[in-house]
């Protein structure tokens, strides 16, 4: 165990780091790629608050979960910054281009938090052989993706506007 997280605090801040670079070499923004590394914390969150509500205790299981984690919500952040950039390419003002890409990416990021939270539940209820492994990682990838889709819809899109508020 003891191992095991040595290699978790290397292998965690490394794999960051290669999502911000690989965001700005996407994005061109560091601006961009900051607003959207910010869904990890909340999704974190999420995962932490389950574990608790559950009383599960961190394991290896649940650090798994959080890695996995991280990516889900770079990934629904880096679709609604992507939406909103598109729209200020089109010539949107910036407030009405936040406003229609929340509202307008509102549905898909609901429903593929739904999809994939409910994915998880068979292995979040699990009670059989392997439940140990299975229950801290779908634990935390359930309230996770919760909490990182309230980011994405309302603080993602505010913190954006607060990085991109001089520039309008």
């Amino acid at each position: 165990l003891q191992s095991a997280s040595k290699r978790l605090s290397v292998v965690v801040p490394i794999t960051l780091l290669i999502i911000v670079v690989l965001l700005f070499i996407a994005l061109g923004s560091m601006k961009d790629s900051l607003v959207i590394l910010s869904g990890v914390p909340l999704a974190l969150t999420g995962g932490i608050m389950a574990l608790l509500i559950r009383g599960i205790p961190f394991s290896i299981s649940a650090a798994v979960g959080f890695i996995a984690l991280s990516g889900i919500a770079v990934l629904n952040g880096l679709v609604m910054v992507t939406f909103i950039r598109d729209l200020r390419l089109a010539g949107r003002s910036l407030d009405d281009a936040i406003i229609d890409g929340a509202l307008t990416r509102l549905r898909p990021v609901v429903m593929t938090a739904l999809v994939a939270s409910l994915g998880f539940v068979p292995m979040a209820l699990n009670t059989g052989i392997g439940s140990e492994v299975q229950r801290p990682l779908a634990t935390v990838v359930i309230g996770g993706i919760l909490s990182s889709t309230i980011l994405t819809l309302v603080v993602l899109p505010a913190l954006y506007r607060i990085v991109h508020a001089r520039n309008h």
